[in-house]
């Protein structure tokens, strides 16, 4: 973080534990939720093997993430890796190009979980639609999306406006809460029998796939959207400064949560093609776990877990809050963001960034096509993943980090595993995403995704504008202070003043 900086924004609060940072994460599992029935579309029942290797995925990128927060615990997870290591140290010119990379990684990182709070108000919508009939009857599922996410943002607003810690305990209660489903619609469909394992043995792929050029981008496409959902429980790393021990409780918060995926994403998965086959699973593409639950408890059944899933999604929307603001305070601290945006209240949240994000989402709501905003995401995702992993491979190569204490360390030789992962999101996973949006749902999406992320380069310009300004104002400032110190003493006129 550079000096100049950090009197003009506020910094966040040690408050919090690994148990904590892994109960604001649990909510990932249900990121799995939107795609249940998408990946089962283009590769039937091998979706299952699909998550099982995005989550492994993870697990390779997360530990060059925990590293990275245990060598600079003041960055902010992601956004402030990549920020911290491409800025160039000791710049004196207007325009840092390095800067530059690591503030579009973390406005990238913004960006692919910001529409998680649209995506999830959206499927709450669709739910409480099918769920209630007077609702249904008096309000479309579109004006109850909208209604639902104007709600249970204002609230998430206010549960979050009194610090981090609060929002860890009311991940605990929901985390407790939003994993019962999850265990219920996982594990029963196994203990009844309901699961027939020739719905996937027996539709492994398409029946046309062939692995020709078509469909090797169509699968790092479906690499890119599945990582959105598989790979996100690195948001455990995020909280990197505000964890009270970063050594310790970073990668123990991480390889939590990573087993948890894991289990969670196969199993699940798994139940949904073993009751519904890869047809039925497809019939449903953004609530397969539903004819699930009715398959299994009947009616009433499903209706309790319709409730219990709405409440996990509020989790979820809760994760994202909490990730997307701290992305935009991460910006702001590093000044490729103005510093508005790093405001933070007496509790230390950066209330400002969450009301921004709030109300980008809403905008987002009215769009109205979940589809196209979890594909745009997706671009946004592979973007700051790889660009966060070619910072690792830098933060270890570079002299100038060469030195730097690293609590926790990845394996050895592991800059060589970040640089794959990193070269297979940038350009692999990008390409594909963009040619499966093409097939897909057209080119709008890709047309959304990079508008957002490029709008961030004036956003960034003027960001540096603002802090010369500053800089100047504040050598204006001090150089004063020194001829009213001259001035003051009695021997002053006997001191040449250089000012003058």
């Amino acid at each position: 973080m550079s000096e100049h900086r950090s009197d003009e924004v506020d910094h966040l609060k040690r408050s919090i534990d690994w148990k904590q940072g892994m109960a604001i994460a649990l909510g990932v599992p249900l990121l799995i939720l939107p795609s249940l029935g998408y990946l089962p579309m283009w590769t039937s029942a091998a979706a299952i093997l699909i998550w099982g290797l995005s989550v492994i995925q993870g697990f390779m990128q997360n530990a060059a993430y925990a590293e990275m927060a245990t060598t600079f615990p003041k960055a902010s997870g992601l956004p402030g890796f990549a920020q911290h290591i491409f800025r160039t140290e000791n710049f004196t010119g207007k325009y840092d190009k390095g800067k530059l990379i690591g503030g579009f990684s973390a406005w990238s990182y913004w960006f692919a979980w910001n529409p998680v709070l649209a995506i999830f108000a959206i499927l709450i919508g669709g739910y409480l639609h099918g769920l209630f009939p007077i609702l249904a009857e008096t309000f479309t599922e579109y004006q109850l999306s909208l209604l639902s996410g104007l709600v249970i943002f204002t609230l998430l607003s206010v549960v979050n406006w009194f610090g981090l810690k609060d929002g860890a305990i009311l991940g605990y209660i929901l985390g407790a809460l939003s994993l019962i489903p999850l265990i219920i619609l996982t594990v029963a469909p196994f203990a009844t029998g309901h699961v027939d394992l020739a719905n996937i043995t027996g539709n492994w792929l398409p029946a046309d796939w062939s692995w020709d050029m078509n469909h090797v981008l169509i699968l790092l496409g479906i690499f890119a959207i599945a990582q959105w959902s598989a790979c996100g429980w690195e948001t455990a790393a995020i909280y990197g400064p505000e964890y009270k021990n970063p050594s310790k409780d970073v990668p123990k918060a991480l390889l939590a949560v990573g087993l948890i995926c894991f289990l969670s994403y196969v199993l699940v998965q798994t139940a949904v093609i073993g009751v519904l086959g890869v047809d039925g699973a497809v019939a449903e593409p953004l609530s397969p776990l539903i004819p699930v639950a009715q398959a299994i408890f009947g009616e009433s059944g499903s209706v309790l877990t319709i409730i219990m899933l709405i409440i996990a999604m509020v989790l979820i929307i809760q994760t994202a809050f909490l990730g997307s603001s701290r992305a935009m305070h991460s910006m702001a601290t590093e000044g490729n963001l103005p510093k508005f945006f790093g405001k933070t209240n007496r509790h230390g949240t950066p209330f400002i960034a969450l009301l921004v994000t709030a109300a980008f989402n809403m905008v987002l709501i009215s769009v109205g096509s979940m589809a196209a905003i979890l594909a745009a995401a997706a671009i946004g995702y592979t973007f700051a993943n790889g660009i966060s992993l070619f910072a690792y491979v830098k933060a270890k190569k570079h002299p100038s980090f060469a030195n730097l204490e690293r609590p926790f360390k990845a394996p050895k030789g592991w800059q060589h595993v970040a640089m794959l992962f990193g070269l297979f999101n940038l350009p692999l996973c990008l390409v594909g995403v963009i040619y499966l949006n093409s097939l897909e749902i057209g080119w709008g999406s890709t047309w959304v995704g990079f508008i957002v992320l490029s709008l961030y380069i004036p956003i960034w310009f003027y960001s540096q504008h603002e802090s010369s300004k500053h800089q100047k104002a504040a050598a204006r400032a001090a150089a004063n202070a020194r001829v009213v110190d001259l001035d003051a003493s009695p021997d002053s006129e006997l001191v040449p003043d250089p000012i003058r």
